[in-house]
């Protein structure tokens, strides 16, 4: 049994692999067909032309170098050297020493009234030994007159007023 189903299948290949054998017209039910010619062999016919290249290929690839051409461009060696080189050169200029003092210097009254603490701090930082400062600390006092100790008299407006100082600034 076993052998008649091998032989089968081996010949079932075998037919299947070689030339077919041409078959006779199957038979007409009393219709005439009109004869057919024999068929000459056919020459090779040219391959198709090749379709025309795609203006762009939306696969994976196309994609990534989409993705590659927004990226930013890279800098050579000679631009990242002077890049580090500027950003030491800032890093210096902002790294100066600087050291902290105390003292009491007054902060001059400003155009618009308002205590300017900057010419104070720079003051104050030159008395000892800087260039210039700024404030970290300020004090207020009020300052009045001495009609105001007077007993019995009412203090009136502009007897006082008050006066600013830079107490603590951080000198260069």
């Amino acid at each position: 049994m076993r052998a008649a189903t091998a032989g089968a299948a081996l010949s079932m290949l075998l037919i299947g692999a070689t030339a077919g054998w041409p078959q006779a017209a199957p038979p007409s039910l009393g219709l005439q067909s009109p004869p057919q010619q024999p068929v000459a062999p056919q020459q090779a016919a040219p391959p198709p032309p090749s379709p025309p290249a795609q203006e762009e290929n939306p696969g994976l690839f196309n994609e990534i170098g989409k993705l590659w051409d927004k990226l930013p461009r890279i800098k050579g060696p000679s631009e990242t050297l002077d890049d580090i080189k500027g950003a030491s050169e800032s890093l210096t200029n902002m790294a100066k020493p600087s050291t902290m003092v105390s003292g009491r210097m007054a902060c001059v009254a400003g155009p618009n009234g308002a205590p300017d603490c900057k010419a104070g701090a720079d003051r104050l930082c030159q008395t000892k030994g800087y260039k210039e400062g700024k404030s970290l600390d300020i004090d207020a006092a009020e300052k009045c007159s001495p009609k105001v100790f007077i007993p019995g008299r009412k203090r009136q407006p502009g007897d006082c007023k008050t006066e600013n100082y830079v107490i603590k600034a951080l000198c260069q």
